[in-house]
């Protein structure tokens, strides 16, 4: 499962929840999509595969992420 989160800046606290997809493709272009056109806007696409933490929250990793524009 992928995650598309959109920030301002590298703080965990500027992340916004764009969307949950199971494709790829389909993430990936929600991420370009979301950051088309605005500037100091940057995605982050994460990846979850079902494993939780001691505190029962996902564990996810990065799996690409933009510059700013």
């Amino acid at each position: 499962m992928f995650q598309v989160y959109t920030s301002t800046d590298k703080s965990s606290l500027s992340k916004k929840f764009v969307g949950e997809f199971k494709d790829w493709d389909d993430a990936m272009d929600c991420a370009e999509q979301a950051i088309e056109g605005k500037a100091g806007l940057r995605y982050i696409v994460e990846e979850t595969n079902g494993t939780v933490d001691s505190y029962g929250e996902l564990i996810a990793s990065v799996v690409a992420e933009s510059d700013f524009n």
